[in-house]
């Protein structure tokens, strides 16, 4: 009887300890809290805190997404290796470098989907490092051999937002761009928003032609894991049509790269209710973010992105004296932001306003890649006077203007921007191996010995 009695106290006392554990480590919402709830309730336009959470991968009925190409557990698996997959670079200028470079090139898992280098390299790049940050042109190379862009490779992270892509927004023949076709100019990139698909589609079928990659049938009928996907994505009786096979690998690609949601950083997990999940700085920073600093004039939504274009005078990439900027000329046509590609007056030097979760990761701001802290874009933004003397006042932005912030807010601020917007786990989104058993996202020789391959 008395080891019954003991039995029963001792299941008693645990669960009331367990009861107090659990109390004890329940998030109790501070004053903080409170506010930030507030702000954006505001800023959501009343929708609150669900307006800005960012869906689960799998979750594919909650992801924004191109009707003609929806999303499939298979289709998504198969453009998530073919993304990665150094055996797509075929089509190299210099043989050195066949099956050497993928998609992931420039927007790989470690840099936040972002190259790690003020301008990424796909052929012609050499090395990798420990982030991206070692990846140079290769030696053999002349600058206008290799494969770079005259602005900075923009994140692919949380790019199911975005309509119409790139710092111009030219891909998309829906959306911003309707309206726009003598701009769709035969014999380039452009010319595929004839096809009729959303921005990410679009630069995922011109981005096979445009960075040298090829989608064949040797590849996908050779390998069985690549086989076995397609034929459950695709028709299989496709495999035989070169050009449908292209198309639909492209579609693949695009396909995954929408699902590299940010869903597991700090704030994302505080708006699903663990109050502990970001510090009280980060906490102070996103009660500016959406408040005073007026952030979410421009940064709204779930990727903290709008389709909007905004002209605030930041600089274009140098065209001499910077041994890391290759093959860009003054006056390209890409420095002119929108209006590079509409040709509209009113729409030069405005650049889409980009997300920014992960920013970090790749730590070169702007699309010349000008500024290399977030600290430094706040303090530019805090005083708002243009950095681009190329940029006439009459384009600047009038959400381009003083905040007043103080150097601890400017500090707080950062701190959300910087840890609570940082998924910690993007490698998720990364493949062990490749079915080519290739290296991943370079091949070249140094970057297989920075890789440990």
């Amino acid at each position: 009887m008395k080891r019954l009695f003991r039995k029963i106290v001792f299941a008693v006392t645990g669960l009331t300890a367990i009861a107090c554990n659990k109390s004890n480590q329940d998030p109790v919402a501070s004053t903080l809290d409170t506010e930030l709830t507030q702000k954006i309730e505001t800023t959501s336009s009343g929708k609150g805190i669900s307006f800005y959470i960012l869906p689960e991968s799998y979750d594919f009925a909650k992801i924004p997404q191109d009707p003609k190409n929806p999303l499939s557990e298979s289709k998504v698996e198969l453009g998530k290796l073919l993304f990665h997959e150094t055996a797509l670079g075929q089509n190299p200028k210099k043989m050195e470098s066949f099956q050497s470079y993928s998609c992931a090139s420039c927007h790989h898992g470690k840099a936040g989907f972002q190259a790690c280098v003020s301008q990424g390299i796909g052929e012609g790049g050499a090395g990798f490092g420990i982030q991206g940050e070692k990846r140079v042109m290769n030696s053999i190379y002349k600058a206008s051999e290799i494969d770079v862009q005259p602005v900075k490779s923009p994140s692919a992270l949380n790019i199911a937002y975005q309509k119409n892509i790139l710092w111009n927004g030219q891909f998309g023949g829906t959306a911003l761009n309707a309206g726009t076709q003598s701009s769709w100019t035969k014999g380039t990139p452009k010319e595929n928003n004839n096809l009729g698909y959303e921005g990410v589609e679009t630069q995922a079928i011109a981005g096979r032609e445009v960075h040298r990659l090829a989608i064949d049938k040797i590849l996908i009928s050779n390998l069985t894991t690549y086989k076995n996907l397609y034929t459950k994505a695709f028709d299989a009786a496709s495999i035989d049509n070169p050009a449908q096979l292209k198309m639909n690998g492209s579609l693949a690609i695009a396909a995954f790269e929408r699902t590299l949601l940010a869903n597991q950083a700090p704030f994302q997990q505080w708006l699903k209710g663990n109050k502990n999940a970001m510090t009280d700085q980060e906490k102070r920073g996103a009660v500016l973010f959406f408040g005073k600093a007026e952030c979410t004039g421009c940064h709204n939504g779930p990727s903290l992105a709008n389709m909007e274009f905004h002209a605030i005078g930041m600089k274009d990439f140098p065209t001499s004296g910077n041994n890391a900027i290759h093959n860009v000329k003054s006056g390209s046509v890409e420095f002119k932001g929108r209006g590079g590609f509409t040709g509209k007056p009113q729409d030069m030097y405005k650049f889409k306003v980009p997300q920014l979760y992960n920013l970090t990761d790749s730590p070169f701001y702007g699309h010349g890649s000008s500024m290399k802290t977030i600290e430094e874009v706040l303090k530019y933004k805090n005083i708002a006077k243009k950095e681009n003397s190329l940029v006439p006042d009459s384009q600047i932005s009038p959400k381009f203007h003083a905040l007043n912030l103080t150097d601890a807010e400017i500090a707080d601020l950062a701190s959300f921007i910087k840890n609570g917007l940082r998924d910690p786990n993007l490698m998720r989104y990364v493949p062990k191996t490749l079915p080519s058993g290739l290296a991943f996202p370079n091949n070249d020789r140094q970057s297989r010995i920075d890789l440990g391959f």
